[in-house]
């Protein structure tokens, strides 16, 4: 299913020892949650754990981040918040991470989760940049028209960029691609870029009667 990019994507900052650790972590809790059969909870779940739980729990981020708090802390504050929401099997990834002092590359191992996933399911990663947010419709349907104009499936992210110009523009690996790839993605983007100007002309005329 399409997916936002990560608000903050720190994993850019790790060096490639650690991306190699958070990789086997990740292919760790993989065939944890295969032997579970909740492979794909598990992995909705780390990511939104990531994302969405931990920057609304004050001071959660820094406890995990602090090698002076104790793994017996960090597993106990993981129990608290995540206890009775996540399956057991996220809880018991999470706690690992912690016992092993490995939680402040969490974010990473979340990412190499997904990315092993697509892997295994022939998935190419794939960023969709647009001018404008897109609904999940949109999404699904730019998604799918994508795959049949290059012949792959693809993991997509969704970014925005405000001043694109074109309203759509696709990075597949190391190609990048705007809506000229066919002509039904060229379609897209036009559709994109005209709601783009309306947008831009509602909120003039907004602040015009202001």
């Amino acid at each position: 299913m399409p997916h936002a990019a990560p608000a903050a994507d720190h994993q850019a900052r790790l060096d490639p020892a650690a991306e190699r650790i958070a990789r086997v972590y990740a292919q760790a809790i993989l065939e944890a949650a295969d032997a579970a059969g909740c492979r794909g909870q598990v992995i909705d779940e780390v990511a939104a754990f990531v994302g969405d739980v931990l920057p609304k729990v004050a001071g959660a981020l820094a406890v995990f981040a602090s090698p002076q708090v104790a793994a017996e802390q960090k597993e106990s504050l993981i129990r608290r918040v995540a206890g009775g929401r996540l399956v057991p099997t996220t809880v018991h990834a999470l706690c690992v991470l912690a016992r092993h002092d490995r939680l402040e590359i969490l974010a990473a191992v979340a990412s190499a989760m997904r990315k092993l996933d697509d892997e295994a399911a022939g998935r190419r990663q794939a960023t969709f940049t647009t001018a404008v947010p897109l609904g999940d419709d949109e999404r699904r349907r730019i998604v799918a028209e994508v795959e049949e104009a290059v012949g792959v499936k693809l993991a997509p992210v969704f970014t925005v960029k405000a001043d694109l110009i074109g309203g759509l523009v696709v990075r597949i690996g190391d190609t990048v691609y705007d809506q000229s790839i066919a002509s039904g993605l060229s379609r897209l983007g036009g559709n994109l870029h005209r709601r783009t100007i309306h947008e831009i002309q509602y909120r003039r005329d907004r602040l015009t009667s202001a």
